[in-house]
């Protein structure tokens, strides 16, 4: 006998637990599915929330070793890659048990299993044991997320090659580690392991690390990770890879060949969308198992909306959340849906990236007449006090109305420092001011107050 929902979320991840959370509380009848053993969705389990924890870890690890202060008190410490990995899992059980509360409090039915259409209105649940449920919905979400893509090409069974989800199951600590792709995930890696100390050689296909990112910044994440060990190696494509019980071999397009004892892959994901039967609803992935939506949400059917990576760029679990949250309310108060369209970028490579708004390279070719505001962290009270003091933070601003068109910090807690400006950029008008930031008095000593060094640093260049 199916089961009747008014709302049927595929996928527990950020996206669907945003979606499924304010469909509840609109008074709908909801069910979510998904894959996992536990609510949370690869972000919890697979992918941003045990990584992070995994870089603060080493993170830890990297200041212990570099510190005179604990110097004095020891010896520097070789930690293994499996047992700070114990962390993450701890970490990964809070998540996992909070969200889990969430659904229950909000009378949130959850089914585990994996997820298929009948027709437009129908899903096939079919668990791990063969058991199959029936769901029934007026209308249906698609919050799948996405996972990496695997070249036929390379043998990811090889118990030495992981790709961005394996990665956190791997029982050894590697010595030295290729990277193929520096892209976001690639680029946080490399800085992971290489903090773990292995030695890294990290492989762009690409001129420039991370272009979309204005140039300055890129430029110092490049020499941030040289500085660390890591060889960026910039415009390879692999060839082949050979394998053997210990070590891996991979043949680059123009002839090097690299050999290391660890392979990961992180280079391209695609939508969770091609076990769904899409078919059967009328609807038909891109190539890299992506869904078209217009402003609400909606898919090509009308009833049937997507939300998340499975919808593509900004592919951002903090995107993902406010996405889902903005489908549950298309269902019952369209007036009340949003377009996500001004995201922060977050990059936690050490030391980490955030930025929001137009870079140097779009403002020049636009012709936008700005200046620039710099603080470099060094020059800082605060990241002297913590010896956090590489990095900076950029502020571009239009020369005749002060108005901020961009944000760009990379350094220690960059990730939480660019909120600061996100508000100001946010406001209308007048409001929306570089001289905001000369005008207010910061805690010192404080990262935050990079902001007011920044903004006098850009006031002076005009003339």
């Amino acid at each position: 006998m199916p089961s009747n929902f008014d709302v049927v979320v595929l996928g527990a991840g950020p996206a669907g637990e945003g979606a499924a959370m304010r469909a509840s509380k609109q008074g709908l009848n909801v069910a979510v599915v998904d894959d996992k053993k536990g609510v949370g969705g690869n972000c919890a389990h697979l992918g941003t929330i045990p990584s992070k924890a995994l870089r603060q870890s080493v993170r830890q690890i990297m200041r212990f070793n570099t510190n005179p202060l604990f110097r004095s008190v020891g010896e520097p410490r070789s930690i293994t890659f499996p047992s700070i990995m114990q962390h993450a899992q701890n970490v990964i059980f809070q998540q996992v048990s909070l969200r889990s509360s969430f659904y229950s409090r909000n009378r949130v039915a959850v089914y585990y299993g994996k997820a298929q259409f009948i027709d437009a209105n129908t899903i096939e649940v079919l668990s791990g044991d063969g058991v199959s449920d029936t769901l029934l919905a007026k209308d249906i979400i698609i919050a799948t997320g996405s996972s990496p893509y695997r070249p036929p090409d390379v043998d990811f069974t090889h118990p030495r090659v992981f790709d961005s989800d394996t990665i956190l199951s791997m029982e050894y600590t590697p010595q030295k580690m290729i990277i193929i792709g520096a892209g976001v995930i690639g680029c946080e890696y490399a800085s992971i392991f290489s903090g773990l100390g292995a030695r890294v050689e990290l492989i762009d296909g690409r001129e420039r690390l991370l272009s979309f990112l204005d140039h300055e910044i890129s430029d110092a994440l490049g020499y941030q990770l040289r500085n660390s060990g890591v060889l960026v190696r910039h415009s390879e494509q692999h060839e082949s890879v050979e394998y053997d019980a210990k070590h891996i071999i991979v043949n680059l397009q123009s002839g090097k060949r690299l050999k290391a004892d660890t392979l990961l892959w992180c280079n391209g994901r695609a939508g969770n969308t091609d076990r769904l039967n899409l078919a059967n609803t009328g609807l038909t992935a891109n190539s890299r198992g992506q869904l078209h939506v217009n402003e609400h949400y909606q898919t090509d059917v009308p009833h049937i909306y997507a939300a998340g990576d499975v919808i593509g760029w900004p592919a951002l679990a903090s995107a993902a959340y406010d996405q889902g949250r903005s489908v549950g309310s298309a269902i019952t108060c369209p007036d009340e849906t949003y377009f996500v369209r001004e995201v922060p970028t977050g990059i936690y490579t050490i030391p980490e990236i955030s930025c929001l708004g137009r870079t140097e390279q779009e403002l020049t070719q636009e012709k936008v007449p700005y200046e620039v505001g710099q603080a470099f962290f060094k020059t800082l009270a605060r990241a002297q006090i913590t010896g956090e003091k590489a990095g900076m933070l950029k502020i571009l601003f239009h020369r005749e109305t002060l108005a901020i068109l961009g944000i760009h910090c990379f350094g220690d807690q960059a990730s939480e420092i660019v909120h600061i400006g996100q508000a100001i950029m946010s406001q209308e008008g007048e409001a929306n001011s570089l001289e905001y930031f000369v005008n207010t008095t910061f805690n010192y000593p404080t990262m935050a107050e990079a902001y007011r060094v920044a903004a006098l640093n850009g006031l002076h260049r005009l003339f």
